[in-house]
């Protein structure tokens, strides 16, 4: 019997990257998947590469949308009843320093990586089975001030301490919320950021592993949280970044 045999996990910014990479994990687990993102037509392609006809649900959603949430929710409902697991993941990238930070830039990045985060989870909370696990993605810029990433490190810190304080407010039902913080990983979101060879170069050399993170790795960081192996483990968050934050490569 696998590990995730009649269970459902959901995943915002599941068509791509991490979320992808977690849903295929998850599949193998024998889980049935949900994945929802802003492109439709990513989420095809996604179906297809996953190849688990009956297993996977793609939803087309905007986390920063409310109706759009509520649709998700009512689409798992009435598919599969129950959510086991929740990998709140849906992000979006923006960055520049202080002074050149717009209005309509603060609003599209914090309604997303904030609010999406936090109305992802309170919507899926009526659907989620004694002993359900959520994930949500923080990012190792939490630990590390750079000057273009004012806004963006403030949102991940908000999730990451969000998971904390969910933890204390849904154990008392068995939920466990942890948060994973990734490092560089080579997703299309770092590729439209390190654009140059010679940028993820710069990236890589800060790396005491001397090399850029896989989806793949993010992935089975997620689903060890999300599965009974961290039975005991809520409002941590655990950092998947081949030693950056904490040691300085040679």
């Amino acid at each position: 019997m696998a590990e995730f045999d009649g269970r459902t996990v959901l995943i915002t910014g599941g068509g791509s990257g991490i979320g992808l990479a977690t849903a295929r994990a998850l599949l193998n687990a024998g889980a049935q998947v949900v994945i929802a993102g802003r492109d439709a037509d990513r989420l095809r392609g996604a179906v297809e590469t996953l190849d688990a006809a009956g297993r996977v649900v793609a939803v087309p959603t905007d986390v920063a949308r409310e109706s759009d949430l509520d649709r998700l929710i009512t689409v798992v409902r009435d598919r599969f009843g129950r959510l086991h697991g929740v990998f709140a993941n849906a992000g979006i990238a923006r960055f520049n320093p202080c002074a050149a930070v717009t209005g309509g830039e603060y609003a599209d990045l914090l309604d997303t990586n904030v609010r999406g985060v936090f109305q992802t989870i309170q919507k899926s909370l009526p659907l989620l089975a004694d002993g359900a696990a959520i994930v949500v993605n923080g990012s190792w810029l939490v630990h590390r001030g750079i000057a273009t990433t004012p806004l963006y490190a403030a949102g991940k810190a908000a999730v990451v301490n969000l998971a904390r304080s969910l933890a204390a407010d849904l154990g008392a039902r068995g939920t466990r919320v942890n948060a994973v913080s990734p490092g560089y990983v080579v997703t299309d979101m770092f590729l439209g950021i390190a654009e140059t060879e010679e940028a993820r170069e710069g990236a890589r050399r800060q790396v005491p592993l001397g090399r850029l993170g896989r989806p793949a790795e993010v992935a089975e960081a997620v689903v060890f949280l999300l599965s009974d192996r961290s039975s005991y483990i809520t409002g941590q968050e655990l950092l998947v970044d081949g030693g950056l934050i904490t040691s300085v490569p040679n």
